[in-house]
């Protein structure tokens, strides 16, 4: 793990973090939400980590720069995205905490957003995110069958690397 990355997960963890932050695996989703929004978001620090917070000034600048490393990577040609993924025992990818602070940042702009799920692409781009949604009992919102989950996740986890930068462009030519 990259010394920001364990400097910004020491501090989120930490008792010294607001009560509210986002830790880092869905700090990452979330900035990487808030870069493919075609429009700047202003409140979005609020949100990462908890309205009104006192954040000091390095975690801040370590988060400004991640969320410039993955505009950056995403803007390249072609696009790249390194998600910070937590990694289970077993060695796979868990994406769910990545995926809820993506959506996070989805919901800061939901006209835009609205309208690009709403379109064909959008909604194919989207689907690897989308399929780690859970209600607060634990069922998939798509209606996932429990025997399928694993594998579905495992698939979707792999997909996001090579579905978000896709989300990116598409999301700056809507403009």
């Amino acid at each position: 793990m990259p010394d920001l990355f364990q400097e910004l997960d020491a501090y989120l963890q930490s008792e010294g973090s607001p009560p509210d932050c986002l830790m880092l695996s869905d700090l990452d989703g979330f900035l990487t939400g808030i870069a493919c929004t075609p429009v700047p978001v202003a409140n979005w620090a609020d949100v990462a980590f908890g309205a009104g917070a006192r954040v000091p000034p390095r975690i801040m600048q370590l988060t400004r720069k991640r969320l410039n490393d993955i505009t950056a990577s995403l803007s390249a040609e072609p696009g790249l995205l390194e998600p910070v993924f937590w990694q289970a025992p077993e060695g796979h990818a868990i994406a769910m905490d990545w995926c809820e602070g993506f959506m996070e940042a989805v919901k800061l702009n939901t006209v835009r957003w609205d309208k690009f799920a709403q379109s064909t692409t959008g909604a194919t781009l989207l689907m690897p995110i989308l399929v780690h949604m859970f209600d607060d009992s634990g069922n998939s919102l798509f209606g996932i069958a429990q025997e399928d989950i694993d594998q579905t996740l495992e698939a979707a986890a792999e997909a996001i690397p090579q579905t978000v930068p896709l989300i990116y462009r598409e999301m700056k030519m809507l403009g």
